[in-house]
Formats: structure tokens, C-alpha cells, sequence
């Protein structure tokens, strides 16, 4: 028997999903675009899958939008990327991959949202500075003092590290240097963003784990940038569950940071019988930074869902447990548990401490 579909949480009807990308508010609609393999509910050769809500809960699923059918991507597909506007056309930023380059980074655009073409110059970045194209990819593009940049997750030697690039046309782009580098985050840095958050500076970024082996884990560094060197004053422990990745933000209709990850754990999520597809986007939270404390919080769509209590979720003192039948997937002390609320889908569990202080995505078989 087949699990229930999710309620509240998008997924694809067929296939894989991971990281989400190019996530933004464009003509109207959300878009997001999402790690795609439409052939099999596992990882494969990569595509852009598509959805488009007008609220943030309620997502229609749309045609395939980027497919790996050139040269340059025949190594591993389309793999993750941003996007933005400008002059009303939408850009897709994404890493391709081949066998002859390694991961490189290439543009399509769109008029209308619906249908995109790749830039005949592709690929707009065809090696890393760095000389390693192994790990160089998932570029997040925002702009800057007047200009356009970008930041790309990156390893060499064991050293994650993002890297920054500028631009005036969306183009033609330059390196700009090491943005942050840390020899802990081995082998590399995924999935990096930067933004400003209530006059401060946040990067964000997961970490791929030792051997390749993800540890699923995501930082949070608040701190200082002044356009070249981003200076880490803290960190946050935001999101401490364990199905929950490859984060990206994006500013929302009214301009209030929204932040979307990919709420699955290959090691852990799959369910033990035959499944149609695999992988979810966690449902849309607003990011807001006061006191120095940064929290995500559901937005107000998804607010008359969350409840005080489940079976699957206890609170002792100031310990928070919670369980997939029998077994414990967290359980973890906090300074003070003053509230908790909970959005329970039919295989996937949210839970916000303190207004969205600490956090924790969890998938849960019945």
C-alpha cells in the first residue's frame, strides 16, 4: 500500500526530488524549481523540475523545466542554481555538468516563467578558479552595490569554500575571490547564500560531510560584508532535525526573507516498501533576525495547520524528543522550551521551538 500523499508539503508524483533552486516571487506566482529525476524515485541524471503557488502552501506541479539535452550537461544533468530578474526577464543560473569539464555554470532564461531557453554562450563559467571542477558548484546569484554577484560552493584539499564572482550584465562574470573558507567543512561547501537580514549579514550553506557521506547538516554565520570578505561574528543552530538540506532564500512579495530546504534523508527517509516518489521541499518559512537570535517561522498560510502536541513529538523540561515509532530520531536539550508547535503531514513532521528558534524536519512511517 502506498503512503499517503503530502498535504502541505510539495512533491513531485513521480520521481526524485532534492535541493530546491532558483526559488522566487516572478509575474505574480511563487516558482520553485527543484533537483529532478522524473524517471525513478532515487538520484540520477539531473533535471529542473518546476511548481507555482500563489500562497505558498498550494502547489501545482508544471512541465520539466530545464532538461540535461546539451553537451556540456552530460556528465550528471542540471544540477542546482538560482534565479533572478531583471528588465522583466527571468534568469536561471544552474550548474552543468559533463564529462569532458566537470561541474561548470551556465544560464537559461525566461519571458514568461513557463518556457526557458539556454544561453547559446553556455557555459558562462567553464572552470573554477581554483582549478578543481570537482566540487564547484550551486551558484546563487543576488545583487550588490549597483551589481550583480555571486557566491558557488567550492572544496579543495578538504577546504569548503565559497566563492565570489561580480557581474554588470548577468553574463559576463569575474572572480572576486574567496568569500569564507573552513577546513571543518570537508569536503566541501554546497548550497551557499548570502543576504541581509534586519542590516546584517547572513551566510548560509550545507555541508556535504567526509567521503562524500552527507551529514546533512546546515550553518547559519551572521556577520560582517563589506562586498569581498564575509566576517563571521556567530553562528545559529536553526534547523536541528534530520531531514532537512540545501536551504535558499528569497524575498517574497512584501520583501520579508523566505526560506524553502530540502526536507528528505536518502539514509533515513525511505520508506521500507515500493514508493512512486521521494523527496519533499519543506514548507515555506519567514526568516526574521531580532536580538541577534535568528529564527524561521511557517508562513501565515500554514499557521491554522500547526498544533500543540503529537504522538510523535514529547517535551521534558527542557528536552525535546521526538520519535519515528519506537525509535528516537532527536533528542536534544535546550536552554528553555517556552512553546512548541507542530505541522504534521501524513510521512513528514515539522517542529518550531520558540517562535522558530530551533527547528527540526523529520519523516515519520505510520
Amino acid at each position: 500500500m502506498l503512503p499517503e500523499p503530502l498535504k502541505y508539503h510539495f512533491e513531485p508524483k513521480r520521481g526524485w526530488l532534492n535541493d530546491p533552486n532558483g526559488l522566487i516571487y516572478y509575474k505574480g506566482r511563487y516558482h520553485a524549481f527543484f533537483q529532478h529525476n522524473p524517471h525513478a524515485p532515487k538520484w540520477d541524471t539531473m533535471h529542473w523540475g518546476h511548481a507555482v503557488s500563489d500562497d505558498l502552501l498550494y502547489w501545482e506541479e508544471l512541465p520539466i523545466a530545464l532538461y540535461p539535452d546539451m553537451p556540456y550537461e552530460n556528465g550528471g544533468g542540471c544540477f542546482s542554481g538560482s534565479a533572478i530578474e531583471k528588465d522583466g526577464r527571468l534568469y536561471l543560473f544552474y550548474t552543468s555538468v559533463s564529462k569532458a569539464l566537470g561541474q561548470t555554470q551556465s544560464l537559461a532564461f525566461s519571458d514568461d516563467g513557463l518556457t526557458f531557453h539556454k544561453y547559446e554562450g553556455n557555459p558562462i563559467l567553464p572552470c573554477s578558479p581554483l582549478g578543481d571542477n570537482r566540487d564547484f558548484r550551486d551558484p546563487k546569484v543576488f545583487q550588490y552595490g549597483g551589481r550583480y554577484q555571486m557566491v558557488c560552493g567550492a572544496g579543495v584539499d578538504g577546504v569548503g569554500k565559497v566563492l565570489l564572482f561580480e557581474s554588470d550584465d548577468l553574463i559576463r562574470w569575474e572572480y572576486a575571490g574567496v568569500l569564507y573558507q573552513n577546513a571543518d567543512c570537508s569536503p566541501a561547501i554546497e548550497c551557499p547564500d548570502l543576504f541581509e537580514l534586519n542590516g546584517q549579514y547572513i551566510l548560509s550553506f550545507s555541508i556535504m560531510g567526509d567521503n562524500g557521506k552527507r551529514d546533512f547538516s546546515t550553518a547559519f554565520l551572521i556577520g560582517d560584508y563589506d562586498g569581498r570578505a564575509f566576517t563571521p561574528r556567530s553562528q545559529q543552530p536553526v534547523e536541528q532535525g534530520p531531514d532537512f538540506y540545501a536551504p535558499q532564500t528569497f524575498p517574497d512579495e512584501n520583501g520579508r526573507r523566505v526560506i524553502i530546504g530540502w526536507a528528505y534523508n536518502p539514509g533515513r527517509s525511505q520508506p521500507p516498501f515500493p514508493t512512486e516518489n521521494a523527496g519533499a521541499l519543506s514548507i515555506p518559512r519567514v526568516l526574521t533576525l531580532e536580538d541577534g537570535k535568528l529564527r524561521s517561522f511557517p508562513v501565515e498560510s500554514i499557521r491554522p495547520f500547526l498544533v500543540d502536541s503529537d504522538e510523535h513529538v514529547r517535551v521534558r523540561d527542557n528536552r525535546l524528543l521526538l520519535f519515528d515509532g519506537e525509535k528516537i530520531v532527536l533528542d536534544k536539550t535546550f536552554g528553555r522550551i517556552d512553546e512548541v508547535k507542530i505541522l504534521r503531514d501524513t510521512k513528514l513532521i515539522e517542529v518550531f521551538v520558540n517562535g522558530g528558534e530551533y527547528n527540526a524536519s523529520f519523516w515519520y512511517v505510520k
